[in-house]
């Protein structure tokens, strides 16, 4: 089909759609000052038979896809701030750009190859959840976000069972850090959020962290977090609490209940919540 020109069009959902890769790239070069689009569960059309696709624009700000996979994907978007990956397959994710991206969403994503580029210079938010990584390669694609506010690791798989995420790597690298979320994971006796080194985390302001699968430690990291952030204001505690408690669930989480009330004497100043399913 023919596209008209869309000149003020600046928001496009496409849900469920059918669409050929050609037409979609003839559409988004149709809307010149397009900023958002969002996708969700497309079915896309290739013009070759390699399972990869390319799309452009010069003007989009936001991107996200949910529930869509290839063998390669290529976004060129030089003023792209905004990326949500969800429910998502692919071997190779690649952005190109020029480093003006702020945000960062994966969730539920399986991809071998993540290339963000030079564009990790200007991130404030890194969002993982359910997703596995490799901490080293990962961390050495975000680890120049000096302006990093937000980070949240939920859910995450190491591939490597030693891999270990230190606050020293964290506190160090990203020193603007204000709102810090990670999810507590012991495998084999090795904890993936290690307490290692003495640098604070002196921007903190909000801490969220949450089990799946409580026991005694759990306590532990959580007062050896508190003790790294000296101004924190917030502390939310997510947990999972099964139906059918055995006896010694029961007295962990008994435990646990008379440690936060004794941490709450300690630190006065910070507010705790709670969030359990």
């Amino acid at each position: 089909p023919s596209y008209q020109k869309f000149p003020c069009l600046k928001s496009l959902s496409l849900s469920f759609v059918s669409i050929s890769e050609l037409d979609l790239c003839l559409l988004l070069a149709a809307c010149p000052r397009l900023e958002t689009l969002s996708m969700v569960s497309p079915e896309i059309a290739l013009s070759d038979s390699q399972a990869s696709m390319e799309i452009s624009s010069s003007s989009l700000k936001e991107f996200s896809v949910e529930s869509f996979g290839l063998d390669k994907f290529v976004l060129e978007a030089d003023l792209l701030e905004h990326l949500h990956l969800k429910d998502c397959t692919f071997e190779i994710f690649e952005l190109i750009g020029k480093g003006t991206l702020k945000v960062l969403k994966l969730d539920d994503v399986s991809v071998i190859h993540l290339d963000i580029g030079e564009n990790a210079d200007n991130l404030e938010f890194v969002d993982i959840s359910n997703f596995t990584i490799m901490w080293p390669k990962f961390y050495h694609m975000i680890s120049k976000a000096s302006k990093l506010r937000r980070l949240r690791l939920w859910g995450v798989v190491f591939e490597d069972d030693d891999e270990v995420v230190d606050l020293e790597t964290i506190s160090v690298c990203f020193p603007q850090l204000s709102h810090l979320s990670l999810s507590y994971d012991l495998r084999d006796g090795v904890l993936n959020y290690g307490l290692q080194g003495l640098s604070l985390l002196v921007n903190v302001a909000v801490l969220e962290l949450g089990w799946t699968s409580i026991n005694d430690l759990f306590a532990t990291w959580v007062a050896g977090l508190l003790e790294r952030c000296p101004n924190l204001k917030k502390l939310i505690i997510y947990g999972f609490v099964s139906e059918v408690k055995i006896h010694e669930e029961c007295q962990i989480l008994a435990k646990f209940t008379e440690f936060i009330i004794e941490l709450g004497r300690k630190y006065m100043h910070v507010k705790i919540e709670f969030e359990y399913e």
